[in-house]
């Protein structure tokens, strides 16, 4: 059975963008190179959930014209993977992303049956939290980095009950980047 991983950069106090939308207090680090990073995080998944919004921002997204090779493979990648995007309003976008409108739960049981790799729960915050609540996310995989934002999209939103987590790993950078994973 597939898992569902949400695997996502987060502040220190739990946001996973700025008040406007912006991620430039993510901390840049010699050891991450975004190639490499989102190589590793699409290693084991073929699958991609997002939320309307967050599809709508980055669901589409392409490599500049100046990226490596190695830049371009991953988006190449990325882009080849089966998306899911779940919203209330859009039925879909011309593309080969499929929308899910409806029943959640059932659909997500379905798609969790499918044989392959796993799901990489992208975002956003409310797609998120309704899987939380359906206790369908099987893992947490965070990067922790070292700013107190104070204000922002908080990760964790609307969250109806406990969820007892168990450390499986932790990993940590010499820009204060803090890499945790957590099976739910």
């Amino acid at each position: 059975m597939k898992k569902i991983i949400l695997n996502l950069a987060i502040s220190f106090d739990g946001f996973i963008e700025g008040p406007n939308g912006e991620l430039d207090w993510l901390v840049k680090d010699d050891a991450f190179d975004y190639a490499d990073i989102l190589m590793d995080i699409l290693s084991d998944k073929d699958t991609i959930f997002y939320g309307r919004v967050a599809y709508e921002k980055w669901g589409n997204q392409q490599p500049e014209k100046n990226a490596n090779e190695k830049l371009r493979r991953a988006f190449h990648l990325l882009n080849s993977m089966t998306k899911y995007v779940f919203s209330k309003t859009v039925k879909g976008d011309g593309t080969d992303a499929i929308f899910i409108n409806s029943n959640i739960q059932e659909q997500v049981h379905h798609i969790k049956q499918q044989p392959g790799k796993n799901i990489w729960l992208y975002g956003g915050a409310k797609i998120a939290g309704t899987l939380l609540n359906l206790n369908l996310v099987d893992e947490l995989r965070l990067a922790i980095h070292p700013v107190i934002l104070g204000k922002g999209t908080p990760l964790f939103q609307n969250i109806e009950h406990r969820h007892k987590l168990e450390l499986m790993e932790m990993e940590k950078f010499s820009s204060g980047v803090t890499l945790v994973r957590y099976r739910l």
